[in-house]
């Protein structure tokens, strides 16, 4: 098994010591130097908006990912979908900077369970399937933000089925929109910004909406002074009130 030592690269180390991954991703639960270090694992590669990266059923699992958005002080934002042979594609969460994908494929040695499609120009590090798990066997710690990668996956997924059976479309709404500001959130002067690229046909089916009730609740949203939008773009301008939904019973 190779040994991976802690990279000398000093202008590998310097991007990544000044760039703040986003809270609640894997690489944000790393510290810096092994943030460096995982990083120059992967040789990195540009996807466009719309090309896909892993393709669900796709038996080769030879690599993961880590994404990057390729512009300065952007976040990259991919879509997990799903299809289960109804013709219904579902929305099934989505990945951001310092996100990896493709590791369940990986660690479980079984064909690719979804499909990932970049939201927007996005800079991904592919790291081959041997690299990545002899290093997971050589930093333990790697491997602890992993598992606490996918313990976190898994109760977003269960919040969002608690969520569906027990608030309407428009609090649904408020609180998917709450818990990415969240997660992902810009301050700006005028408001605060999602931070992903989603279509309002997107963040439907991150609640389970069909397209008329969710443009029902947006337009809720706005007209109450919750929320401007624009082209996938979304800006909360009342954060109290915002919360009060999301919390409304």
């Amino acid at each position: 098994m190779p040994e991976f030592r802690i990279i000398t690269n000093t202008r590998i180390h310097a991007k990544v010591m000044v760039m703040r991954w986003p809270r609640g991703t894997f690489m944000a639960g790393l510290d810096q130097r092994t943030q460096a270090e995982f990083l120059a694992l992967g040789e990195p590669q540009h996807f466009d908006a719309g090309d896909v990266l892993l393709r669900q059923g796709d038996p080769r699992v030879d690599h993961v990912y880590l994404l990057r958005s390729t512009r300065a002080g952007m976040c990259a934002c991919a879509k997990v979908t799903a299809n289960r042979g109804t013709g219904v594609e579902t929305l099934l969460g989505i990945r951001v900077s310092g996100d990896l994908i493709g590791e369940m494929g990986v660690l479980r040695g079984t064909e690719r369970s979804a499909t990932v499609t970049s939201c927007t120009p996005t800079l991904a590090f592919r790291i081959t399937a041997k690299v990545f798990t002899d290093y997971l066997k050589q930093r333990p710690q790697v491997a602890t933000a992993i598992a606490a990668m996918l313990a976190n996956r898994l109760d977003w997924a269960n919040q969002r089925r608690l969520d569906f059976a027990a608030f309407d479309i428009p609090v649904r709404l408020a609180r998917i929109i709450g818990e990415l500001a969240r997660r992902h959130g810009v301050e700006t002067p005028a408001g605060i910004e999602l931070g992903v690229d989603l279509s309002q046909q997107e963040l439907g089916r991150l609640i389970g909406a069909r397209d008329a009730a969710v443009s029902k609740a947006m337009r809720f949203l706005k007209e109450t002074g919750v929320l401007r939008t624009g082209y996938r773009q979304y800006v909360i301008t009342d954060p109290a009130r915002l919360h009060d939904l999301e919390h409304a019973n």
